[in-house]
C-alpha cells in the first residue's frame, strides 16, 4: 500500500492515525484549488458560494452530527462528521486558513494543556491570535 509523503506508517501506535487524518484533510484543502464546475460541480457551487453560506453549512452538518449523536446512529454519525470535516476545510480554504495552522494551534494547546482542548474562558477571551484576523475580501457577500 503506498504511503502520502509524510504520513506515519499504520503500525506507528495511536498517532499514525491522527497524522492518516491530517493527511487526508490537507489533501482536501490542497484539492479545492483544482475543483471546476466540470470536474467536481457540487463542490464548485460551494466554493463559489458567499462565506455566510458556507458558514451556514458547517453549522447545519454539526448539529446534524450532534443529532445523530443523541440518536445513538454511530454509522450517521460517521457520515455527518466526514460531512462537517469536509465543509470546515471549504471554509477554511475561503479565509485562505492553511490547515497547518490548526494543527499548530492543536500542538500549542496540548503543549500548554496537556490535551488540546479549547482553553479555559479567562485565558481564551485575553489571548490574541497568532494570525491577523481575516477580513474576507469580496466573499463575503452575499450570492
Amino acid at each position: 500500500m503506498r504511503r502520502q509523503a509524510g504520513a506515519s506508517p499504520a503500525n506507528d501506535g495511536p498517532h499514525a492515525r491522527a497524522s492518516g487524518t491530517q493527511g487526508e484533510l490537507d489533501r482536501l484543502h490542497a484539492s479545492l484549488a483544482a475543483v471546476t464546475p466540470d470536474n467536481h460541480p457540487r463542490t464548485a457551487r460551494l466554493l463559489n458560494a458567499s462565506t455566510r453560506k458556507i458558514a451556514q453549512k458547517v453549522i447545519e452538518e454539526a448539529g446534524e452530527v450532534a443529532l445523530e449523536t443523541v440518536k445513538h446512529n454511530t454509522q450517521a454519525i460517521v457520515r455527518e462528521s466526514a460531512d462537517l470535516l469536509y465543509h470546515l476545510v471549504a471554509l477554511w480554504h475561503r479565509a485562505e486558513i492553511d490547515p497547518g495552522s490548526v494543527w499548530a494551534e492543536m500542538r500549542r494547546r496540548a503543549d500548554e494543556l496537556g490535551i488540546a482542548e479549547k482553553p479555559p474562558k479567562s485565558r481564551d477571551r485575553n489571548s490574541s491570535p497568532s494570525t491577523p484576523e481575516w477580513t474576507g475580501g469580496n466573499h463575503d457577500q452575499a450570492k
